[in-house]
């Protein structure tokens, strides 16, 4: 389970979180639940997720404003359920960010079908920009090659895995509990630490004062490509 998408279902209706924490984690999902956009933000803080189901009509903050909010600075792929099958309704959702809508009561497999679909999007435009670029260095995600001016650096397995979650949501500070689950470092979270300092060593032209691989002060670290 450990390498299955993490699907992050956000819905004030406890029935409906936790029958579909039971299907899609039967369906080979990693879930987390949150009843509220309050909460979700928490989770985000915390966790790396590949997908967001998320409901429209949630009391204090609506699912489509928090939409509105995520997209500012995040492009997690977003599947919103409603109980409003107008066609604004639907459209208001996408053009705010949404990657598809659904409408309640829904088919559960439908559900399932619709996640893969926009997971396999996303996939498929994740291998498109595989190769990022920071100063003289680029990194080749699918082969896991860093270059350099001299050619190939070489890049421990830690180090290359650590590279793969930063590349992989560019300009987006990622917790150092999320570089530790997604890397797989073991140790404490100053492991995380070291393995960041190694890392600038390689691609930084003054690793004390890094420029692509940044620190955000209490949220983690950021990878700025050119």
């Amino acid at each position: 389970m450990e390498d299955s998408p993490h699907i992050l279902v956000v819905d004030d209706d406890r029935r409906l979180r936790d029958l579909l924490q039971k299907f899609l984690t039967e369906s080979d999902f990693r879930v987390t639940v949150a009843a509220s956009a309050a909460q979700a933000r928490e989770k985000l803080e915390s966790f790396q997720f590949d997908l967001l189901v998320l409901d429209v009509m949630m009391p204090d903050e609506s699912g489509l404003e928090l939409t509105s909010g995520l997209r500012e600075s995040s492009t997690v792929p977003i599947l919103m359920l409603t109980a409003m099958a107008e066609s604004e309704n639907r459209i208001d959702g996408l053009e705010r960010g949404a990657d598809d809508y659904l409408t309640k009561p829904f088919e559960p497999r439908e559900l399932v079908a619709r996640i893969r679909s926009i997971l396999r999007r996303a996939q498929t435009s994740r291998q498109d920009t595989a190769t990022i670029q920071f100063g003289p260095h680029s990194y080749d995600a699918r082969r896991q090659i860093l270059s350099g001016p001299d050619g190939a650096v070489p890049l421990t397995g830690a180090e290359a895995r650590l590279l793969d979650v930063l590349a992989g949501t560019p300009g987006q500070p990622v917790s150092r509990d999320t570089l530790q689950e997604k890397s797989g470092i073991t140790g404490s979270a100053r492991a995380v630490d070291v393995q960041v300092t190694r890392l600038r060593r390689k691609i930084e032209p003054d690793p004390r004062t890094p420029r692509y691989l940044q620190t955000i002060r209490g949220q983690g670290y950021v990878l700025w490509p050119d």
